[in-house]
């Protein structure tokens, strides 16, 4: 039977434990007849002063990805998210598509993920794009596979920002106006487009006014994601608020 609420699709959604904006945007972003249903990776909210700890973080989360990929395929959702963004990256192209490949055969069913929808986008919204400009809450290890991702996929980082934020949790505290001044510090004529990643940081919103003043694709991943997930199940509603990539394709 077709579930009453999910009657159009039921998106599971896996995010870390520790994650706080993610859930809220995507629901923000929700169709009607779309529902978003939550497994959580479970990691602790652990010091990020330097690489080693964030490669203890990384190791944290693909302890248990499984884990919660199972505890939210019980509720047999059509579609799977992920609501998690730095593993997605690891490894460049290459890791990302295996990493797909790994979550939709645990899963059975198709998976959005951070890394394709963010590529996806910014085909989307601005075609002829070489160079772009990256927005990150990670440490400098993190930020290399952002980079390694980008390039694999024919972009020039012309600059990048890194927030080096001390915890999983501290990344949601991170204020609308820090992540203005950074998209400012990276902006110049030469920058084709301005991407954020990292599900935690909260910059939907900022994203869609920032794309408006600048002319210039602003693309955050939580916005990316959703959109990529609706698109990618037929389902073209247009939603206000965030930006060209929901209100027009």
């Amino acid at each position: 039977m077709t579930d009453s609420l999910g009657w159009r699709r039921k998106f599971g959604v896996i995010a870390p434990s520790t994650n706080t904006s993610v859930q809220p945007e995507f629901d923000a972003m929700r169709p009607a007849g779309v529902t978003n249903h939550f497994g959580r990776i479970r990691i602790p909210n652990m010091t990020l002063a330097n690489d080693d700890d964030f490669n203890a973080l990384m190791d944290a989360i693909r302890g248990t990805i499984m884990d919660a990929v199972d505890s939210v395929m019980s509720c047999e959702p059509d579609y799977l998210v992920m609501g998690m963004s730095a593993e997605t990256f690891w490894d460049g192209l290459e890791g990302s598509v295996e990493l797909e490949r790994r979550i939709e055969q645990r899963a059975g069913v198709k998976v959005a993920m951070g890394s394709d929808a963010c590529r996806a986008a910014l085909r989307t919204l601005a075609p002829e794009a070489r160079r772009i400009a990256v927005i990150t809450p990670y440490q400098p290890v993190g930020d290399r596979q952002v980079i390694r991702f980008f390039n694999d996929c024919g972009y020039e980082i012309t600059g990048l920002k890194g927030l080096r934020c001390e915890s999983p949790v501290a990344i949601a505290h991170v204020s609308e106006r820090t992540l203005r001044d950074a998209i400012i510090e990276l902006n110049d004529p030469s920058v084709d487009a301005i991407v954020q990643v990292g599900t935690n940081l909260a910059m939907a919103r900022l994203a869609a006014i920032a794309e408006f003043w600048l002319d210039k694709p602003v693309v955050a991943i939580n916005t990316a994601t959703y959109w990529w997930a609706l698109r990618q199940n037929g389902i073209a509603d247009r939603v206000q608020g965030f930006g060209k990539l929901l209100e027009a394709h």
